[in-house]
C-alpha cells in the first residue's frame, strides 16, 4: 500500500480487505483489554472500530494480541533450515524473531551470514538478525572463520540486520580491545543496539561494559545478577531455552517498576521442545501461571523487544502496524487458536495453513575437514588428580572439580562408577585434527558414547564417552554424514541425526527431525544418561565465554581467568601408576 492509500482506509473512505468483529483486543500500549473490531487493510491495520469491509470474521469474544517476538534466538539449535523453523513456532504465535546467526558463523563466516539472509526472504513471518560479533567467540579455540569489522561493515546497512549480536567477548571489551571497540563503535554509528552477554559481569567490570555501548543482556541466572544489570540500565531479555532455564529464577524481578526494560526470548530450543512445549507462547503462559498479570507478560512478548530493536512496524495492534495477531480464548491459559501475519491466517490450532507455502533453502557446505583416522582419544597419565568439568543441570554455566585419576597401562581412563567420563573436542576446519582431551562429571553413562558436531560456538566436533572405542564409533560416523548427532556403543551406531547443512542443521522436515532427536535421548538414557537433553549440555561444554570450566580443540580453559590450565593437578606418579 502507498502511504495516501494507508491514510485512506485509516478514515475509511476505502473499504479495508478485512474486519475482525467481537475480539478482545490486548492494547499494549494503554494496559486495557477493549473489545472492539480491527480494520486490516494491505497486511497493516487500518485502525480499531467498525470500517466497511470486503471480508468481516467475528472473533466470538476471543482475546487478540500482537504477534510474540523472540528477543534473542539462534535458529542453528532447532537444528532445521529456516523454512522448518518458521513452521515450529509461527503456529505457536511467534510472528517475529530476531536471531543471532553466529553458529553458522562460525562455522562459515560470511557464506553463513549470507544463507541465512537469503533464507529470510519469502518467509510468512519476519524474521530479524542480529550481525554476529565474536568470530571466533575467543581465541582460544579453532573456528572456521574470522569475522572482523571490515568483514562484517557490509551486512550492517541490510534491512534485516537490526543490531549488533551477542558480544560474549566481555574480556575483550573491558580490557579495550581495538578489534572488538571498532564492532561496537560501527554498531553504534548506525544507531543500532549492541547486544550483550556477560554471564556472572559485576561491579565495575560491569560498569565499564555498558559504558562501552552494550544495552542488554540474557545471561542472568539469578534475580541478584538481573537487579544489578537492570538498574544499570540494561534491557533484560528472561530466557528460558533447552539448556539454560532462567524464567523461574528470574521471574520475581518482574513487577510495576521493571517490566518495560525486560523481554522473553529462548536463545536455544531443540525441536522437541519447540513442538511439544512451545516457543515464547510456552513463556508467557508460565510466567501468568505463576502469577505475572498477563498482560504484562504479554506486552513483554510484543512492544518491549519491538521498541528496543526499532521494529516500527511490528509489536502492538494499532494503526499503521502490520497485522501480526494471535487469537487465544483464555487469557489466564493461554493457548493460541490462530495466527495472522501481515493480515494473512497462517496457522489455526497448532498447525499451519495448507496454503502456506514452504520457501526453498539454498545449497551451503558442511565444513567438514576431518577423516576418522585421525582420532586419537588416549590421555597419557601425567600426574594423580585432574581437573573435571562438573555439570549443573539446568545452567549453561559449569564447576570445577579436583579428582582422583583412572589410571589403567600408563593411560587416565573414564571412571563411570563416579560417573567420570572422558570428554574430548576435535578441530574440523584445518585438516589438522587437534585434540582438547578431558573429563566430565554429570552426564551418568554407564555404556558408549555421544558425540556431536554442534559444540558452541565454533561447532567442532564434541564427543563424551565410557570408552575410547565408542568414542571413536561415534565421532566417525559424525564425519561421515557430514557432520551431526550419534550415540554409539563399541563399534555399533545406536542412533543418528544427520545435519549437513554446516553440521548444524538437517534438511529433513522439523517432525523427522524431532523423532530422530527423541531416539538419540532415549539411547543415551538407556546409556544411563541422567540429564535431560544430553545433546543440548554436550553443546554447551566447548563454549569458553560460560564460566567456569569449559573444554575446546585446545584442551581446558578456565573461563574465569580467561585462560588455559592443564587437566592434570598434582605431577607425581608412582612406578605402579605407570606399570
Amino acid at each position: 500500500m502507498t502511504l495516501n492509500q494507508r491514510i485512506q482506509a485509516a478514515r475509511g473512505q476505502e473499504a479495508v480487505d478485512l474486519l475482525l468483529t467481537g475480539g478482545r483486543v490486548i492494547n499494549v500500549y494503554s494496559g486495557e483489554i477493549v473489545s472492539t473490531s480491527i480494520g486490516i487493510s494491505g497486511g497493516y491495520i487500518a485502525g480499531l472500530g467498525d470500517y466497511p469491509a470486503g471480508r468481516t470474521i467475528d472473533l466470538g469474544g476471543r482475546f487478540v494480541a500482537p504477534g510474540f517476538i523472540d528477543a534473542h534466538v539462534h535458529i542453528e539449535s532447532a537444528m532445521t533450515r529456516v523454512t522448518e523453523f518458521v513452521r515450529a513456532v509461527l503456529p505457536r504465535g511467534t510472528t517475529a524473531v530476531v536471531a543471532d546467526p553466529h553458529e553458522i558463523a562460525n562455522v562459515l563466516g560470511k557464506e553463513g551470514i549470507d544463507y541465512m539472509l537469503r533464507s529470510a526472504e519469502h518467509q510468512p513471518m519476519n524474521l530479524y538478525f542480529g550481525l554476529p560479533s565474536c568470530v571466533p567467540a575467543t581465541h582460544m579455540e579453532t573456528s572456521g572463520a574470522v569475522l572482523d569489522a571490515e568483514a562484517l561493515e557490509p551486512f550492517m546497512a541490510h534491512e534485516r540486520i537490526v543490531a549488533l549480536g551477542e558480544m560474549m567477548n566481555f574480556p575483550g571489551v573491558i580490557y579495550e580491545d581495538a578489534g572488538v571497540l571498532r564492532k561496537i563503535r560501527m554498531a553504534r554509528a548506525v544507531g543500532k543496539p549492541v547486544d550483550g552477554h556477560a554471564p556472572g559481569l559485576t561491579g565495575r567490570d560491569l560498569n565499564a561494559y555498558i559504558a562501552a555501548g552494550i544495552t542488554s543482556d540474557h545471561e542472568c541466572a539469578t534475580a541478584t545478577e538481573a537487579m544489578e544489570k537492570l538498574a544499570a540500565g540494561m534491557h533484560i531479555m528472561i530466557r528460558e531455552g533447552t539448556g539454560a532455564k532462567n524464567l523461574k529464577d528470574l521471574l520475581p524481578v518482574v513487577n510495576q517498576r521493571t517490566w518495560r526494560r525486560m523481554m522473553w526470548c529462548t536463545d536455544d530450543r531443540h525441536p522437541h521442545d519447540l513442538l511439544q512445549l512451545g516457543h515464547i507462547d510456552s513463556m508467557v503462559r508460565e510466567a501468568i501461571c505463576s502469577g505475572l498479570d498477563p498482560v504484562i507478560a504479554i506486552r513483554m512478548a510484543t512492544l518491549n523487544p519491538a521498541e528496543y530493536f526499532g521494529l516500527r512496524d511490528i509489536g502492538a495492534i494499532a494503526p499503521g502496524k502490520r497485522a501480526d495477531m494471535v487469537v487465544f480464548s483464555d487469557l489466564n491459559d493461554l493457548k493460541i487458536g490462530q495466527v495472522y501475519c501481515g493480515g494473512v491466517l497462517v496457522a489455526e490450532n497448532g498447525v499451519m495453513r495448507p496454503e502456506i507455502g514452504k520457501p526453498a533453502s539454498a545449497a551451503v557446505s558442511s565444513a567438514m575437514n576431518l577423516r576418522p583416522d585421525q582420532l586419537d582419544f588416549s590421555i597419557p597419565a601425567e600426574g594423580r588428580q585432574v581437573r573435571v568439568i562438573d555439570i549443573i543441570a539446568g545452567q549453561l554455566i559449569t564447576d570445577e572439580r579436583i579428582m582422583e585419576a583412572a589410571i589403567s597401562n600408563g593411560l587416565a581412563v573414564s571412571d563411570p562408577d563416579r560417573d567420570m567420563l572422558k570428554i574430548a573436542v576435535v578441530e574440523r576446519y584445518t585438516g589438522r585434527a587437534g585434540t582438547g582431551r578431558a573429563f566430565v562429571r554429570g552426564f551418568g553413562l554407564k555404556h558408549g558414547a555421544l558425540a556431536s558436531s554442534v559444540a558452541h560456538d565454533s561447532h567442532n566436533i564434541i564427543v563424551v564417552g565410557v570408552d575410547d572405542e565408542s568414542m571413536k564409533a561415534a565421532a566417525s560416523r559424525v564425519i561421515q554424514m557430514g557432520g551431526g548427532l550419534v550415540a554409539a556403543r563399541g563399534s555399533r551406531i545406536a542412533a543418528s541425526l544427520a545435519l549437513p547443512i554446516a553440521g548444524l542443521m538437517s534438511d529433513e522436515p522439523v517432525l523427522s527431525v524431532e523423532a530422530r532427536l527423541n531416539r538419540l535421548i532415549q539411547v543415551a538414557r538407556a546409556f544411563g544418561s541422567v540429564l535431560a537433553d544430553p545433546f543440548m549440555a554436550l553443546s554447551f561444554l566447548a563454549l569458553p565465554v560460560i564460566p567456569r570450566l569449559k573444554i575446546t580443540d585446545r584442551g581446558l580453559i578456565n573461563v574465569d581467568r580467561f585462560e588455559p590450565v592443564s587437566l592434570f593437578v598434582s605431577m607425581a606418579l608412582s612406578p605402579a601408576d605407570t606399570a
